[in-house]
């Protein structure tokens, strides 16, 4: 390991002292290694990522808000394509158990456990600072870092999700209280669902509901074989998209049955809708 190679980095940490730790940790074994930023919950973690720009992101699983792979997946959708090569090395910290950190060893740059070892954090870093210097040398066959990254964290994303829902447990009517009334929607004439503030809007044919549920909370209930997510604060039901539209830059949109508004993709998701 080189511990003069420049670089910058943000350390994403809910708990002050293990991000204390792993700081310290990280000045006494990568002297040139610039901690730009801290974050104590995901919000800040991707605000700041995205106004700094570091190099390497250690991310914990487990924080307040967006949680580290919403984090990581907000960050691919947000980050500006004019600077895609700039695209930080993503690090998971993670109490989580082996069968999990495996997923993480083969999609993300690296993983730390917690607690963090000496010995294992050299190895992480040794790993880092290779990284770093391919992309100073990028190989004209190899595919564009920005793409291949993007790739990796849709297949992280599924190594990560829950096995398949019961049906016992799937949605079938929400309750959408408005005033003194609440409404009955058969989730089957849900269009789409579509993050608001602290609401989410419920988007039928003709009509539009706000409900008191986080998009984390209802895909728990849903059946992702008729409920697709395009983008981190939408979900549409599948049978209700008549296309999927790409333009020039790549950028996909997706065109409804019964609804007039377009739909857009974002570059995570929109594998799904490649060749059609």
């Amino acid at each position: 390991m080189n511990p003069d190679l420049d670089a910058s980095a943000l350390i994403a940490e809910d708990e002050p002292l293990l991000a204390a730790h792993l700081r310290h940790a990280l000045q006494q074994a990568w002297a040139a290694l610039r901690v730009v930023g801290l974050a104590a919950n995901g919000t800040q973690a991707l605000v700041r990522t995205l106004a700094l720009r570091p190099q390497i992101v250690f991310l914990d699983i487990r924080m307040p808000g967006l949680d580290g792979l919403e984090v990581a997946r907000a960050l691919a959708e947000d980050w500006p394509e004019a600077d895609a090569a700039g695209f930080p090395l993503l690090v998971f910290v993670t109490a989580y158990d082996q069968h999990a950190v495996q997923a993480f060893e083969l999609q993300a740059a690296d993983y730390l456990l917690k607690p963090v070892q000496p010995a294992r954090l050299a190895r992480c870093l040794e790993r880092l600072q290779t990284q770093l210097q391919a992309q100073q040398e990028p190989r004209p066959d190899a595919a564009p870092p920005f793409e291949d990254l993007v790739g990796r964290l849709q297949q992280l994303m599924q190594a990560a999700e829950p096995a398949a829902r019961r049906p016992s447990e799937r949605l079938e009517v929400i309750a959408a209280q408005q005033g003194a009334v609440t409404e009955m929607v058969p989730v089957d004439e849900v269009i789409y669902f579509e993050a608001a503030d602290k609401y989410l809007r419920v988007v039928t044919a003709q009509r539009e509901h706000l409900i008191r549920l986080s998009l984390r909370e209802l895909l728990g209930q849903l059946d992702e074989q008729r409920f697709w997510q395009i983008h981190r604060g939408t979900v549409v039901q599948a049978r209700c998209i008549a296309r999927a539209v790409r333009d020039e830059q790549g950028r996909t949109t997706l065109e409804l049955r019964d609804r007039p508004e377009r739909l857009a993709v974002s570059r995570v998701f929109a594998g799904r809708f490649r060749g059609l």
